[in-house]
């Protein structure tokens, strides 16, 4: 058995994106990433969750985009310079699609052995730890790395595709 966890941890090493939100360390798996835009004109629209920002632009295809900040529960704050928007595939019920999440900033691209890697705390049932894949220990610090595609439930997806 123990093999078997060793195993699934190996499994989720690899490269990630890292970023931050209140000051916090963030990380997702780099195939997920398309591309890293700045900061551009959001359509907002209207009836939807405060987390959905709206839509954008993107050379012609139109994306949903997701405040990572308002979608945790976390306080809101001013876009700066370094707030950008990183373009990801995610998978749902419907197949792939692409969406815009904003994060405070981007870090850099880093390698996280499997080692390093240990299983999401249980906090018990009240808390949803669902959309976190697993955390990582780099350099003295602990960078939660994303499940990006359940970061969305199915039903906020859908919202934020119909939008779009």
């Amino acid at each position: 058995m123990e093999k078997k966890n060793q195993n699934i941890r190996i499994d989720k090493g690899g490269k990630y994106l890292t970023f931050t939100l209140a000051d916090e360390d963030y990380g997702i798996e780099i195939l997920k990433v398309k591309e890293i835009i700045g900061m551009m004109p959001i359509t907002t629209l209207p009836q939807t969750p405060d987390f959905v920002k709206g839509v954008v632009n993107l050379r012609g295809k139109v994306i949903p985009v997701v405040d990572l900040r308002l979608k945790f529960g976390m306080t809101c704050h001013d876009y700066t310079e370094r707030t950008c928007i990183i373009v990801v595939e995610i998978s749902g019920p419907s197949g792939s699609t692409m969406m815009g999440i904003v994060v405070d900033s981007v870090s850099e691209v880093v390698q996280i052995r499997g080692d390093d890697i240990e299983e999401t705390p249980k906090f018990g049932a009240k808390l949803d730890t669902e959309y976190i894949l697993s955390m990582a220990k780099t350099e003295g610090h602990v960078k939660i790395l994303l499940d990006i595609d359940r970061v969305l439930t199915a039903d906020e997806l859908s919202l934020a595709l119909k939008a779009a």
